[in-house]
């Protein structure tokens, strides 16, 4: 009980968006951080990166629209919802210094991508017209399958978003992909946990989502 209650709870540092005067961030991250005994701190863009590493024990990048495809050398397609650079700027930022510190890191949906982008990698802005492929990414489900120590096995995932990794950073692998072979989860081989998966996971309390947010807690807990 006195890990749950007291001070030895790592902290969980997630990124809100702004809008005017205040931010947001979907409860769900933040509860399942406290199930899985780890203590949420929201902050957002304005924050100073290298002051707020030092503060947190792992970093969680939630979802949010699309990156800038500036960011890898492409213009927008039509459809692009693309999320203020003042975020994207910040979290980018926040990854490479908390990479240095060796500190856990971990992207759901757009975060993962951003992850992906910020060590070099590419997205398809529209899977359905770049990728193609018999999985339809948009319709609420569909079966992953792991490839590492992220995840083994196959899953049923949730699935509500229109762009992907194309171009994985040389430096990560994929954890996990569909059945047509699209990049489901990335992480970072040799680091204490550096992990994006494309789906939600804060939205559901099976044992693979569980799982993964014990994996960031304990990597957190780990190196503090």
């Amino acid at each position: 009980m006195a890990d749950r209650a007291g001070k030895d709870r790592p902290v969980i540092g997630i990124i809100a968006d702004r809008e005017g005067h205040y931010v947001t961030v979907s409860y769900d991250y933040l509860s399942a951080v406290v199930r899985a005994g780890g203590l949420p701190v929201v902050s957002a863009a304005g924050s100073d990166p290298e002051a707020l590493i030092r503060v947190i024990d792992a970093l969680l990048i939630p979802g949010g629209d699309d990156l800038d495809p500036s960011l890898y050398s492409e213009e927008p397609r039509p459809g692009t919802k693309i999320v203020g650079r003042e975020r994207t700027d910040f979290e980018i930022a926040l990854v490479k210094a908390i990479m240095k510190l060796r500190k856990p890191v971990f992207g759901i949906c757009y975060g993962m991508q951003l992850m992906n982008v910020a060590l070099g990698g590419s997205l398809y802005q529209d899977i359905r017209a770049e990728f193609g492929g018999t999985v339809d990414h948009t319709a609420g489900s569909h079966r992953v399958r792991g490839k590492g120590e992220l995840m083994q096995g196959e899953f049923l995932v949730n699935s509500t978003h229109h762009q992907a990794v194309k171009e994985l950073a040389h430096s990560l692998e994929a954890g996990a992909v569909s059945d047509e072979g699209l990049i489901e989860a990335i992480v970072l081989p040799g680091h204490p946990f550096f992990a994006g998966v494309q789906w939600h996971p804060e939205r559901s309390d099976d044992g693979l989502s569980r799982s993964l947010f014990r994996s960031l807690v304990v990597a957190a807990r780990e190196c503090k």
